[in-house]
């Protein structure tokens, strides 16, 4: 059924956008299907054209609709959103994946005997590991805007849940986070599932910049979510002067809440600069294991302010606040092990040392590019990324285009590719770079 003979209703924004929801739950609106353009929906239904916008604005930051620009908006596909490190490759050789390397990965063996050799648990003890406790405030320590000892330490499975957490204990459905830009996919996500109005800060080689984040306080951001080292997908991370930059820019907005997601630390080439500054009074410093201790060590540790760790522990349901002392164990015998931290440190120099390697073979091949920090490699391309990508598709190879990590569909296609180069031998990453430079002159 066409949009012509389905009947939108409502006279506020609120009412137009729960109509077209409705509309699309009973199958009435089908996926892919074009809505009626802004002014004719205002006209049929009598109100402002400004009604109608914010209506299908409220209907793109849910990810019922998506807007194409000229093309219309349409009735969001049912299709998997992108996830970090799937993809249906099939035949493919799949190069943006931003997986770590399993054989750079500590084995859990020892440390789960250890751990499992302690006893067990109950219920009405203390919800952190006693020795976790201890290494994580000193992990924390140097980085906080305040004495680790009056740092309130919370455990959660992961960055993206200690994200998602903060960000509910902090906002209203509506509300504005400041997301760096081009970004994470679980944070794209996850503003879009908490109904956040997501404004854009762009990313350079310094990380976010300055005129962004000032554009998004003066826009109501009631939450800012950066990514000091390793920024994802660019590998950006926050030079000194940058984050100085921004701690002027935040000093003014103290209650605004700062979220640094400090995911590749161990593994991180750089330093971490903080952009919270002393008197800040809402921030969280979030760093998980899982990138370095491997995916199923699914947890993180969040340092915060006292008011910022009270309303977290409030977000954290009965069932759902006891992070597992089994892997709070294992994580401890894991990063105090020597020869586990010395593994992690060669993870992080390999990653280092292949990204720019390929980064050269590219350069040398007539595709400038500089290597971040990260596990993966932000690609700059004279054409659009989307045309290069079908090209090494038929040449075998998946990759990530760099549309994918947009907050904003946006008319204008993205030039870049994420590639995850470090697993490849130096003949795979000669013939990627080969088959990648082949379509880029095909494209042309």
């Amino acid at each position: 059924m066409g949009t012509e003979g389905t009947l939108i209703t409502g006279g506020t924004a609120a009412e137009i956008a729960d109509s077209v929801r409705s509309l699309v739950e009973r199958g009435h609106l089908s996926p892919g299907e074009v809505l009626p353009p802004v002014r004719t929906l205002a006209e049929q239904l009598g109100v402002n054209r400004n009604t109608a916008v914010a209506a299908y604005r409220t209907l793109a930051r849910s990810g019922v609709v998506v807007s194409q620009g000229r093309a219309g908006t349409r009735v969001a596909q049912r299709s998997q959103v992108p996830q970090e490190g799937f993809a249906a490759a099939g035949s493919l050789r799949d190069v943006g994946t931003g997986n770590p390397d399993p054989d750079l990965i500590p084995d859990l063996g020892p440390a789960l005997a250890t751990a499992a050799g302690r006893g067990h648990v109950l219920y009405g003890e203390p919800t952190i590991d006693r020795d976790l406790k201890g290494w994580a405030r000193e992990w924390v320590a140097l980085d906080v805007p305040a004495d680790a000892r009056d740092v309130h330490l919370t455990l959660t499975s992961g960055a993206v849940d200690a994200v998602e957490r903060l960000l509910a204990q902090a906002l209203l459905r509506d509300d504005t986070v400041a997301l760096e830009d081009p970004c994470f996919l679980a944070s794209i996500h996850l503003a879009q599932l908490g109904g956040y109005r997501a404004v854009p800060v762009p990313v350079d080689a310094e990380g976010m910049t300055v005129d962004g984040l000032r554009a998004a306080l003066d826009q109501g951001a009631r939450a800012v979510v950066s990514t000091p080292r390793a920024q994802n997908p660019t590998g950006a991370s926050l030079s000194a002067r940058r984050a100085a930059a921004l701690r002027g820019v935040l000093a003014p907005h103290p209650y605004v809440l700062v979220i640094q997601d400090d995911y590749f630390s161990y593994l991180s080439r750089r330093p971490f600069h903080s952009i919270v500054g002393p008197e800040h009074r809402r921030w969280a410093l979030v760093r998980s294991v899982s990138k370095f201790a491997g995916p199923d060590m699914c947890l993180a540790v969040t340092a915060c302010d006292a008011e910022t760790a009270a309303r977290l522990e409030m977000r954290l349901s009965p069932g759902t606040t006891w992070v597992s002392h089994l892997l709070q164990r294992v994580t401890h015998s894991v990063m105090t092990d020597e020869s586990a931290l010395s593994l992690i440190e060669r993870a992080g120099a390999h990653y280092a040392a292949r990204n720019a390697t390929f980064a050269d073979l590219l350069t040398s091949r007539g595709l400038p590019v500089e290597a971040g920090d990260g596990m993966s490699l932000w690609v700059p391309l004279p054409v659009p990324a989307r045309d290069v990508a079908e090209r090494l598709t038929r040449r075998g190879w998946l990759v990530r285009t760099g549309d994918e990590f947009r907050l904003e569909q946006s008319e204008q296609p993205s030039h870049h590719l994420r590639l995850t180069v470090h697993d490849l031998t130096e003949q795979e990453a000669a013939a990627l770079a080969s088959d990648l430079t082949k379509a880029v002159h095909a494209a042309r």
